[in-house]
């Protein structure tokens, strides 16, 4: 590999851990999401400054919500601030049953429905991810995160830089001025300055 062919390799790794540090980072309930600004900069991109460290699990807390999920089956949002722990935490495999068992009690959260599919991306399963977010979709077609994730699971776990863009290009549709549609713009931006 010589050294032009290796510029665009490291400008999507760069712009793959940025995206993937944004998805985790704007699913945090008590944090507003950041916006990712659009670099003016000539080829290579400006570089991603790393995702930061994930908190560490509030064990205690964990603890608690386990708890009460054992004694309300039927409680959704108990089940649903279970995933968001281990998920902020970056503990996917265990996010994941918790998603799905509010995806069980309520089929039509399609915040859920979308975190659960980031949580097989980040366990490369990428076509359960694929698969999640088409049922996100089937419930609000317009819903922006999952989109977006849409276009970042299909760059980054199916390397579809065509499908990536239509997906991008639908949330700079559907929500123009929105933190999802200026993080499509410049991953659309970044992708097209590395190749």
């Amino acid at each position: 590999m010589n050294r032009t062919e290796t510029i665009p390799l490291l400008a999507s790794l760069v712009l793959a851990a940025g995206l993937m540090g944004w998805i985790v980072w704007s699913q945090r309930p008590a944090e507003p999401v950041e916006a990712i600004a659009s670099s003016s900069s000539p080829l290579p991109p400006a570089p991603v400054p790393p995702a930061p460290e994930p908190p560490p699990l509030d064990e205690t807390r964990a603890a608690q919500l386990r708890e009460t999920a054992e004694g309300a089956p039927d409680d959704v949002q108990v089940r649903v601030d279970l995933g968001n722990l281990y998920f902020n935490s970056q503990q996917f495999e265990d996010a994941i049953p918790w998603f799905e068992e509010a995806l069980t009690l309520d089929p039509k959260a399609v915040d859920v429905s979308t975190d659960l599919a980031v949580a097989y991306f980040y366990l490369d399963d990428t076509e359960r991810a694929l698969a999640q977010l088409a049922r996100s979709l089937e419930v609000d077609p317009a819903h922006a995160k999952t989109i977006l994730s849409l276009g970042i699971v299909r760059a980054f776990g199916n390397q579809d830089l065509d499908g990536a863009f239509e997906a991008w290009e639908e949330v700079l549709r559907v929500a123009p001025g929105s933190p999802e549609a200026l993080a499509a713009a410049d991953a659309m931006e970044r992708l097209r300055a590395a190749h």
